[in-house]
């Protein structure tokens, strides 16, 4: 019995909490579950803490992390973990691709109450290119699927499925013509799987399997951007759509199945495109939640990518995007450190929250930091902003000398001159 199917059969102590949370009616968050408009992942077995992601719910983000075969440090990518969720990361994704990897994500999910996700044919690739004289394109589809199941058995709660890379869509990408041609590590290990074997893509020709694999451990499917645009030149093309019409059928399908499922999306898209992108998604995958990369609306900014990924991040969940992946300052230079990560999560959650602000959502902390401003209530400010730690840092490396102010204007201060007049300027 999957979580979707429970909340078929009436109100579920998920949706319940859930709407609770969120100060959504609980049975109109259960009628968005049921059409798949919202999605809850909880594995069973990890048993993580209750997150929504979908209509009418607050934007979420999500945290990537994991080794890689250049640098390999367990306990690295722990701290990383503590980290994003000191910092409001709602859930962690493990992307690792060095050391034992097996090892770090059953350590990853003991040390987490928030549902982690992972990309199992990271795995099943790389198990094959160790051994002697592999590459990627040898796996065979049981070595796909199991990487799957092995996961869901851990207690993996959402993995990423590049289920719409097929035959039809990689001759798509080599007509094209792309400037980047292919930036996601999981469908580039599916291209090449393709292209070496004449074969379609297990997770597309076996979609059915999959479905039985997540009903019977109750996993939530993040359909996989696989053809998503690395580059500017390359936002909104022929392959990058033709994917998305696929995973819509695919939606349909897990919706049918009672599964529950995700969409990920673009990628680079400059910022007059990215309403449109939404909209498109929305449409092609029936309300699926959108699970956005960024997206990034400029290549030029390495170092900054963080800002750059925020930028179009607030716009995507403003116009309808409902989960955000982080990036990191080190995007495209290196593999993130416990810095970058905590620079990222608080960019992503600083653009999660400006859309739920737009949206109507949540201003009573704006206002409460407001106040406190106007009252030079620096506690009160420390208390409610994304980094107490670092907002402290500025105000103690250069103190001013009158204690209620800050150093940026001392006692010219705006709002202590106006407060002072106002008070002595009061009618009789």
């Amino acid at each position: 019995m999957t979580l979707m199917k429970d909340v078929k059969n009436g109100l579920t102590d998920e949706v319940k909490q859930i709407a609770k949370k969120e100060g959504i009616d609980a049975e109109k968050l259960r009628k968005h579950v049921i059409a798949g408009h919202v999605v809850i992942p909880h594995n069973p077995i990890h048993a993580p803490k209750l997150v929504g992601i979908g209509t009418g719910l607050r934007v979420k983000i999500n945290v990537n992390l994991g080794t890689s075969p250049d640098h390999i440090d367990l306990n690295e990518e722990l701290e990383k973990t503590r980290i994003a969720i000191k910092y409001g990361s709602d859930t962690i994704m493990d992307l690792s691709i060095g050391g034992d990897i097996d090892l770090i994500r059953r350590e990853i999910l003991k040390s987490v109450e928030v549902p982690l996700g992972t990309v199992p044919i990271y795995q099943a690739g790389l198990e094959v290119a160790r051994s002697s004289n592999g590459a990627v394109v040898d796996m065979t589809e049981d070595q796909i699927f199991n990487a799957i199941e092995k996961h869901a058995k851990d207690g993996v709660d959402f993995m990423t499925v590049h289920c719409g890379v097929t035959r039809e869509s990689v001759e798509c990408l080599r007509r094209q013509g792309r400037i980047t041609d292919l930036v996601s590590r999981g469908g580039a290990f599916l291209m090449a799987w393709i292209l070496h074997n004449d074969s379609e893509n297990p997770l597309y020709s076996n979609y059915d399997y999959l479905l039985e694999l997540a009903q019977k451990y109750d996993f939530t499917l993040s359909l996989g951007d696989g053809l998503r645009p690395g580059s500017i030149a390359d936002a909104t093309d022929r392959p990058q759509l033709q994917e998305l019409i696929i995973l819509g059928e695919l939606v349909e399908r897990a919706r049918s199945a009672n599964v529950q499922a995700m969409v990920e999306g673009p990628g680079h898209i400059p910022m007059h495109q990215i309403e449109a992108n939404v909209r498109i998604q929305k449409t092609t995958c029936r309300n699926a939640p959108f699970y956005v990369l960024g997206p990034l609306v400029t290549d030029i900014a390495p170092g900054y990518d963080h800002i750059v990924g925020a930028i179009g991040g607030a716009l995507a969940a403003y116009y309808g995007a409902d989960f955000l992946c982080y990036v990191t300052p080190s995007e495209h230079l290196a593999l993130p450190t416990p810095d970058d990560v905590r620079e990222g999560t608080i960019a992503s959650k600083i653009a999660a929250h400006a859309a739920d602000l737009a949206r109507g959502l949540d201003a009573d902390c704006d206002l409460t930091v407001a106040k406190a401003r106007k009252a030079l209530d620096w506690e009160t400010q420390f208390k409610y902003v994304f980094d107490p730690d670092k907002a402290r840092k500025y105000r103690s490396q250069r103190k001013p000398m009158e204690k209620e102010v800050c150093s940026m204007c001392g006692n010219l201060c705006a709002i202590k001159i106006v407060k002072e007049y106002l008070k002595n300027d009061k009618p009789d």
